[in-house]
């Protein structure tokens, strides 16, 4: 059976308005600029030749909310819903550009007409997001109209291991963290016996600043169900759950719609395809837990039970779900899948290094110009994701470090600034790929209060099961708590350092084995700093406010009053001409002076 659009659906238009409604855009008003363009059509009586369409993230948040007018491709964006009736009178009835919301070339200070111009997106290589801001994520005609569900088709005219030997010469690797060969590990299920056996989409994304699986299921479900059919047909599973965040509503419900529309095509449920497989998919919301992400906690959960690690071997692929063979995958590995089918693992094994395949998403954050959702072939400079594509450092500040891989990961400091990013190369620095969070920091930024930052909140989602978890972040958080604040001693550092490997040896899964990495990654290469606050009691980021003297440097200050107007507490006097004063008995060292202060004039 091959995958038709609905007889009722009429033939897409040539013009058509995206509008981006993920939950960037939808939380700024998309909804009501949507309506707005609509109407604005309908005024002009445009509305039977031009089509307004809402989409997933189209992946440049720090621009939105955007709109794309095609065939153009002209990308508008800071878009309200009060400009739907210049964008519609402009550039829709009279094919002119609104000017003031096209995109500024930061570099060049000229406007963009479209977006494939924009250094934003030129770079990127899109697999896993190639619809996401085209089609209607509700719309399951819309992704049959691109292709889709085609991969499923090829696949089910092939035998199971046809499928796994397609995955395994695509050189396809886990995107959830560990970069473990998707292929072999489809095989193991495969070869593992079992009358029952489960696929399990891992969605439980909770990696601070990171946010590439939400806007996936959000853009471009039907990609996942897909991936997640051709898996489950590989491995010979019937049924399968989508374990997804409470926190990411929109993916839910869009994720639900899905596998509504599916199960209503015959691509869901008995026979599927018209074939002799039958196959389902459920949705599971978790709660919210950190550790679920793990692979036998969020077994665990689906169960009904408390969300908890437990010992390995043995395996998912030998004893998952309910003791029966288990695959698990995550959304980015699920949304690699049909494309790998359709196109071949060799095209896929052409992009990327020689022992990291295809491209990698990464959520952009942090000191960065431009945060969002980026795509790159895998062995892409980090100097190029940051300078090219997100725009670089704001405020002239200097390149200080980047997080990979979240609270689980390390840094990647300014001498490795050029490190082209595959799984090889941030493990050689002390980092790992993650699920794909790519934090940026400048100079302003303290490495111990980040290394503090994410020890805490791994801490705080420890699920207490193991000692070495449980009580060993709690100390090492302690430690990290009296660095900053001036406290501490050369022997407290090597101690926490102690801790650190005793952590990572010692505990259970992989939250805890991988929760002191911030703190060992940080002192490789910033020890400098831990010692400025342990032995000269300064913080040379100003940001720990303990080793903050909240003084005006009479040198640097250059009269400007930035910091008067920025304190919310009145504790700091200023007139024009005049050098600026600090009462330290009303300041609340919120760090406003300083954040405001362009030439580094508070001590």
């Amino acid at each position: 059976m091959q995958p038709q659009a609905s007889k009722k659906k009429k033939p897409a238009k040539e013009r058509q308005v995206l509008v981006c409604r993920g939950t960037g855009c939808e939380s700024q008003k998309a909804k009501i600029l949507f309506d707005n363009l609509e109407h604005e059509l309908k005024m002009l009586g445009l509305d039977d030749d031009i089509e307004v369409k809402f989409t997933g993230c189209h992946g440049f948040c720090q621009q939105g909310p955007t709109v794309i007018v095609m065939p153009a491709g002209t990308f508008y964006c800071n878009v309200q819903p009060e400009d739907a009736d210049e964008i519609v009178k402009i550039d829709i009835k009279d094919g002119g550009k609104v000017e003031r919301l096209l995109f500024i070339d930061p570099k060049t200070k000229e406007r963009v007409l479209s977006y494939k111009d924009m250094k934003f997106f030129s770079p990127q290589r899109r697999i896993v997001l190639k619809n996401c801001g085209f089609i209607n994520p509700e719309d399951i005609d819309d992704y049959i109209a691109v292709g889709g569900y085609q991969g499923i088709q090829k696949a089910l005219g092939g035998s199971r291991m046809d499928v796994i030997n397609e995955i395994k010469k695509s050189g396809l690797r886990g995107r959830g963290g560990g970069g473990f060969p998707t292929g072999m590990k489809w095989e193991f299920c495969h070869n593992s016996p079992g009358d029952q056996k489960y696929l399990i989409c891992n969605a439980d994304e909770g990696d601070p600043g990171a946010f590439m699986d939400r806007a996936v299921l959000e853009g471009d479900p039907h990609a996942v169900l897909e991936g997640m059919m051709i898996a489950a047909y590989a491995i010979g599973a019937s049924k399968a759950y989508i374990y997804c965040r409470a926190e990411y509503p929109m993916a839910y419900e869009r994720s639900m719609i899905a596998i509504d529309q599916a199960t209503k095509r015959g691509f869901l449920g008995k026979k599927i395809f018209g074939s002799d497989m039958d196959f389902e998919i459920k949705l599971k919301l978790g709660a919210g837990a950190f550790v679920c992400g793990e692979e036998t906690a969020l077994m665990a959960s689906i169960e009904g039970k408390r969300g908890m690690p437990m010992p390995r071997p043995p395996f998912p692929a030998v004893k998952g779900l309910f003791g029966k063979p288990t695959n698990i995958n995550n959304v980015e590995t699920f949304g690699n899948i049909a494309t790998i089918m359709t196109k071949g693992g060799d095209w896929f094994a052409s992009v990327g290094t020689e022992k990291s395949k295809g491209t990698k998403v990464f959520a952009l954050a942090g000191k960065i110009s431009y945060s969002g959702l980026v795509e790159i072939p895998m062995g892409t400079p980090l100097r190029e994701i940051i300078d090219e594509i997100g725009g670089g450092i704001p405020n002239k500040r200097k390149f200080k470090a980047a997080q990979t891989g979240g609270p689980s990961g390390g840094c990647i400091p300014s001498e490795h600034f050029d490190i082209p990013m595959d799984y090889e190369n941030l493990t050689q620095v002390g980092s790992i790929m993650g699920s794909g969070g790519l934090i940026v920091t400048d100079e302003t930024t303290c490495m111990v209060d980040m290394a503090k930052f994410f020890l805490g909140f791994t801490q705080k989602e420890s699920c207490g099961k193991c000692v070495p978890c449980r009580l060993g972040t709690k100390k090492m958080l302690e430690v990290l708590g009296d660095i900053s604040k001036g406290k501490a001693t050369m022997e407290d550092l090597e101690q926490l350092l102690e801790l650190a490997q005793d952590v990572k040896g010692g505990s259970l899964c992989g939250l805890g084995q991988t929760a002191p990495n911030p703190v060992l990654s940080t002192v490789r290469y910033f020890r400098d700093e831990y010692e400025a606050h342990i032995l000269r009691k300064e913080c040379p980021a100003r940001v720990c406010v303990d080793l903050i003297k909240f003084e005006v440097n009479e040198e640097n200050c250059q009269k400007c009053g930035l910091c008067f107007k920025a304190c919310p507490a009145g504790a700091v006097s200023w007139e024009k001409k005049q050098t600026a004063k600090i009462d330290v008995s009303k300041c609340i060292k919120c760090r406003s002076c300083i954040l405001a202060c362009r030439f580094n004039a508070i001590d």
